[in-house]
């Protein structure tokens, strides 16, 4: 599969095959002590995000971490890790300096970030992250998946994706909100954090200031949209299971022992 990447002019565009995958992981986690080293059938669970970021086979996959214990345990693995400063606010920040680290010379134009804590998530849907950026009109890609589960809907924890369909899985953003949005007869969509950004949006993304709708609802995609970036976003089967506390650590363990 072929994805066009870059700027909007009439020259032919640039053929981008593969993107820069990175993964931001830090030690300071209050509900789940050292969760990056967290044992997962035998493997720290930072390794085994690791591995289902290779098995999606868009690119290399890096590592952009805050502690040596986090980049000594993924190279006992065989996985590429950086160390990064302590200090970033967000993931996006942590990305963007480990980009620069790992490939200073801007050789990839995508750089997808896939967050540490989704040992379970699928290959596909990381892929299907990447997918939207086959436009060159979008800025960053991401993924969503229906809302099932009726008490889910009224979760301001599952943030929602309020989007218009384009064709196929792809869907255009709108807007993101711990609401339940919109309103309506219609399914509710879920939305994953895992991104797909254009080198050049995400650059520019890290120089933005916190923006009023970010803040409001705490949603740091706000910030793009609201400077005018474009995300567009694929519907895929289910969310991967997101690890925070001892309790989802356990199901994901017994998941992997079913194996």
């Amino acid at each position: 599969m072929l994805f066009v990447a870059g700027g909007r002019s009439s020259a032919p565009e640039p053929v981008v095959t593969s993107a820069l995958v990175v993964i931001p992981s830090r030690m300071a986690a209050t509900r789940l002590p050292q969760k990056p080293l967290a044992d997962i059938a035998g493997k720290p669970m930072i390794v085994r995000v690791l591995e289902q970021a290779l098995a999606a086979d868009i690119g290399p996959v890096t590592v952009a971490c805050d502690d040596l214990r986090i980049l000594e345990a993924v190279r006992d693995h065989g996985g590429a890790a950086v160390m990064t400063r302590p200090d970033h606010e967000s993931g996006s920040d942590r990305i963007h300096e480990a980009a620069e680290l790992i490939d200073p010379d801007g050789r990839h134009d995508v750089i997808l970030n896939l967050q540490g804590d989704v040992p379970l998530i699928a290959p596909e849907a990381i892929r299907a992250a990447f997918a939207p950026l086959a436009d060159p009109a979008v800025d960053i890609g991401t993924i969503m998946t229906e809302i099932r589960d009726e008490a889910d809907k009224v979760d301001p924890s599952f943030v929602k994706a309020i989007a218009s369909p384009l064709s196929g899985a792809r869907h255009r953003a709108l807007y993101f909100t711990r609401a339940i949005a919109p309103t309506g007869p219609g399914p509710l969509y879920q939305h994953i954090g895992v991104y797909a950004y254009r080198r050049k949006a995400l650059s520019t993304f890290v120089t933005l200031a916190p923006s009023p709708l970010e803040k409001r609802e705490k949603l740091e995609q706000l910030r793009a949209l609201e400077a005018g970036m474009r995300i567009d976003i694929s519907l895929i089967d289910s969310a991967p299971m997101d690890v925070n506390t001892p309790q989802d650590l356990e199901r994901v363990r017994k998941v992997f022992a079913s194996l």
